[in-house]
């Protein structure tokens, strides 16, 4: 048996697909590693592990008491889109000790989906003037969650300090539909493609 053949099989549709580097980012516990389990194709690779009492005092649980886990590394998954290109999506560890690890993460990145959450958006602030340092285009998802308060797109683009180009979608990082809508925004916005359909 070929197993390279094999293997191309499972791992890409298309041995000659272009892979591009996305980066999935966003603060604490705004459902990183969510959206990348439910969008990737693979299984995908997590290192989370559980959160310990030690760590509660690091970190803060405004907003997301019912959180027991914790990315200590970095999250990956895959999603092609078409037959020709792949996106690879790293997911950063949203707590600032982790700023180095996210640095070389996202070298090399075309663009980034950032996460927030309207319950705390202030979070978002510090992911967010990263990313614009390190010069990379992104979009904004609004994760969905119960208990989320809704704003006014405009109210939330000048709270966000958005360029008028700058993607700002809605998800529920549990829900497949409305995650890749979001990642698509994004695909679409960096890579200049014409409006993408759902497959």
């Amino acid at each position: 048996m070929d197993f390279a053949r094999s293997s191309r099989g499972i791992y890409l549709r298309n041995p000659d697909q272009q892979l591009v580097k996305v980066i999935v980012s966003g603060p604490f516990g705004v459902g990183k590693t969510t959206i990348i389990r439910t969008l990737s194709e693979i299984p995908p690779l997590r290192t989370e592990e559980v959160m310990t009492a030690t760590g509660s005092l690091v970190d803060h649980l405004h907003g997301v008491r019912d959180k027991t886990t914790t990315t200590v590394g970095l999250d990956y998954g895959r999603i092609s889109l078409g037959d020709d290109l792949a996106l690879c999506l790293f997911g950063t560890p949203g707590q600032k000790r982790f700023h180095a690890l996210w640095e070389d993460l996202t070298r090399g990145a075309l663009g980034a989906l950032v996460l927030a959450d309207t319950r705390r958006i202030g979070d978002s602030f510090e992911v967010m003037g990263m990313i614009e340092e390190q010069g990379i285009e992104y979009a904004v998802a609004l994760n969905d969650f119960p208990d989320s308060p809704h704003y006014p797109e405009e109210d939330l683009r000048q709270a966000l300090d958005l360029a008028p180009d700058t993607p700002l979608v809605t998800c529920d990082a549990r829900d497949r539909g409305t995650s890749l809508n979001a990642l698509l925004a994004l695909a679409e916005h960096v890579l200049k493609l014409p409006a993408l359909e759902q497959s």
